[in-house]
């Protein structure tokens, strides 16, 4: 399997600033979940976001994939960007070090 990392944004800048609306709101959650799931199926490797409310805020979702094309169909899969929520693009990516002993995350914060 190879590794991915696509990134996304907000389609809105003020989803940060002024909060989301509705639609928004339930495609960030349907987003949350999905990704919850692919971790599960340990498709998913790390996600995050950065946590400025400004024009460079920025997630990224890192995971494996067998093709390129499995790797679009992902990300597009994604509820967030399939809904407009956010826009998202694909990188190839190669994780070059990892810590397993790191300190564990602030599951869901955010």
């Amino acid at each position: 399997m190879k590794q991915y990392l696509y990134r996304i944004h907000p389609s809105r800048a003020a989803m940060l600033t002024e909060g989301p609306t509705r639609e928004e709101a339930v495609a960030v959650d349907e987003h949350f979940a999905y990704l919850q799931r692919l971790v599960g199926e340990n498709v998913v490797l790390l996600a995050g976001r950065t946590l400025n409310q400004d024009e460079h805020a920025f997630g990224i979702v890192i995971f494996v994939a067998a093709t390129a094309a499995q790797a679009l169909a992902i990300m597009h899969g994604d509820p967030a960007v399939k809904q407009g929520g956010m826009t998202a693009e694909l990188f190839p990516y190669r994780i070059a070090l990892w810590s397993p002993q790191g300190p564990p995350p602030e599951v869901g914060a955010g």
